[in-house]
């Protein structure tokens, strides 16, 4: 079989940075580095791709095993290859990010990783260049939360009108005035309102809400306008 010659070989990797909302809080899931060098650090969920996977495979295979999860929002937004971002070995990583409800999987996380949910704003350091992956990471989810609606991946099938705008708030870093964020978001026609209350933030309640599917693509220009007005 032919070989390239005077080639050197190049590891390659798939890292996934996994976000996570439950209701309150942005949240990002790290492991701890199993290996040496820098044993026991934080880590983003990563592994190296099979001799019979594709990129795309290999993603979800790392996503599956730490979370259970499988047809989720997946999306491959950068490749890493400095020469020294990793001290053991060349190794191009291509880096993925996730979006998962995290109370509806929050008990398929598999523990033999050590995983661990950590807001967004208190991440700690991680190993090699995972602070860039993940700052990349979210400006990636601030530009496409600007195209589509990605950021109801994060949410459960049903959701409160607070727990939408403390997730917007969150992603862009930035405070919406609620009361536009209510009428644009009723004139988008984008939701449905069904007649149950979420009454564990008070006695009054919140309605649930959920995304109608049939209508939302047709209906997100508009409700994009709440973020730039608000």
């Amino acid at each position: 079989m032919p070989h390239y010659q005077n080639q050197n070989p190049v590891l390659v990797a798939v890292d996934c940075i996994i976000f996570g909302y439950d209701g309150e809080s942005l949240k990002l899931l790290l492991i701890k580095r199993a290996i040496e060098p820098i044993k026991d650090q934080w880590s983003l969920m990563g592994g190296f791709i099979g001799k019979n996977e594709d990129l795309d495979g290999a993603a979800q295979r790392i996503l599956l095993e730490l979370t259970g999860l499988h047809d989720v929002y997946l999306e491959q937004f950068h490749a890493y290859g400095s020469p020294d971002r990793d001290p053991v070995e060349r190794t191009i990583s291509i880096a993925y990010l996730a979006l998962i409800d995290i109370n509806k999987y929050s008990r398929q996380i598999n523990d033999q990783y050590h995983a661990e949910w950590f807001k967004v704003k208190e991440v700690p350091q991680l190993i090699f260049d995972h602070d860039t992956m993940v700052s990349a990471a979210m400006d990636k989810i601030r530009h496409q939360a600007a195209l589509n609606p990605i950021l109801f991946e994060l949410l459960p099938e049903k959701f409160t009108i607070p727990q939408l705008q403390n997730l917007y708030e969150q992603v862009y870093d930035l405070p919406i005035d609620n009361r536009n964020f209510v009428r644009k978001i009723n004139a988008s026609g984008m939701l449905i309102k069904h007649s149950e209350k979420d009454k564990s933030g008070s006695r009054r309640g919140a309605f649930y809400y959920s995304l109608d599917k049939a209508k939302h693509n047709a209906q997100f220009k508009s409700f994009l306008s709440l973020i730039s007005n608000s």
